[in-house]
C-alpha cells in the first residue's frame, strides 16, 4: 500500500518508520521536498528496508497526493495550515488517519487545550477543511513509540477510534491491528469522540510526569455482573 504522512516529527517518523518496516511504500512530507529531516529519515531506511525506494520524502501536496491512506502527524497548532498546503484535491476521498492533539504550550507548566472539547474537536475542523476526505481519529492517546508497538506496554491494553464513515474506520482498524498490533479498539462513534479522545491528553499529560514515562495507556475494565 502506498502511505502519505504528513508531518516529520517524532509521530511522522516513527509512524512511517513502522509501516515501511512492514513493507509499505511510505512518503513523508514536509513544507520543502528537501527538508533535511525528511531527507535524513528517507536515507537512513533506504539502508534497513528490504525494498529499495519504499521510504521517500517530498512536499505536504506531494504526500498527500502519493498515499493511498494519508496519516496527519503533525502538531495541532499546524495542522489545518498544513492541509491546506497539502491541498484538498490531492487528499480528496482517501482516508485521512488523525494523529494530532489541540495542545497550547503557552504556559509551560499547565499545557491547555486551545479547542474547547465540549462543543468542538481539531478533528471536526480537519473534517470541515477537507469535507471529501473520510476523517477517522485514533492514536492520538498514546505516544509515538507505543503507537507502533503496543508490546511496550505490559498486558492487553486499549486504543479508541472515532470517524462519520463506518468503511473508513473498519479499515484503519484493520491497519492498527495487523500493522501495529492492536487488539481491542473501542469504536467512541462519530466525529464528536474525538472530543473526549483529545481531552483525555490533559490526563495523559499528567500521568507522564507522576509515573515518570510516557510508555503508558488504559485498559477498560467492566463489571462482572
Amino acid at each position: 500500500m502506498k502511505i502519505g504522512i504528513l508531518g516529520t516529527g517524532i509521530v511522522g517518523t516513527t509512524i512511517g518508520g513502522k509501516l515501511v518496516e512492514r513493507g509499505h511504500e511510505v512518503m513523508l512530507g514536509s513544507r520543502t521536498a528537501d527538508n533535511a529531516k525528511a531527507t535524513a529519515w528517507a536515507e537512513r531506511l533506504a539502508t534497513q528496508s528490504a525494498q529499495p525506494g519504499s521510504a521517500k520524502h517530498g512536499t505536504f501536496a506531494d504526500a498527500a497526493a502519493f498515499g493511498d491512506i494519508v496519516f496527519l502527524c503533525t502538531a495541532g497548532s499546524a495542522a489545518l495550515e498544513v492541509l491546506r498546503l497539502a491541498k484538498a484535491d490531492n487528499i480528496g476521498g482517501k482516508i485521512l488517519v488523525d494523529l494530532t492533539n489541540p495542545l497550547s504550550f503557552s504556559v509551560k507548566s499547565t499545557p491547555t487545550l486551545y479547542i474547547s472539547g465540549g462543543v468542538n474537536s481539531l478533528a471536526e475542523q480537519i473534517q470541515k477543511a477537507v469535507p471529501a476526505a473520510r476523517v477517522v481519529k485514533t492514536l492520538n492517546t498514546v505516544t509515538a513509540d507505543v503507537m507502533v508497538n503496543p508490546s511496550l506496554v505490559a498486558g492487553d491494553h486499549d486504543m479508541f477510534i472515532a470517524g462519520n464513515d463506518e468503511r473508513a474506520k473498519a479499515q484503519v482498524k484493520t491497519l492498527l491491528h495487523e500493522e501495529f498490533g492492536w487488539n481491542t479498539l473501542y469504536d467512541l462513534g462519530d466525529l464528536s469522540g474525538a472530543r473526549a479522545m483529545e481531552g483525555y491528553l490533559l490526563l495523559w499529560l499528567r500521568l507522564w510526569g507522576t509515573l515518570g514515562t510516557p510508555n503508558f495507556n488504559l485498559k477498560i475494565l467492566r463489571s462482572i455482573s
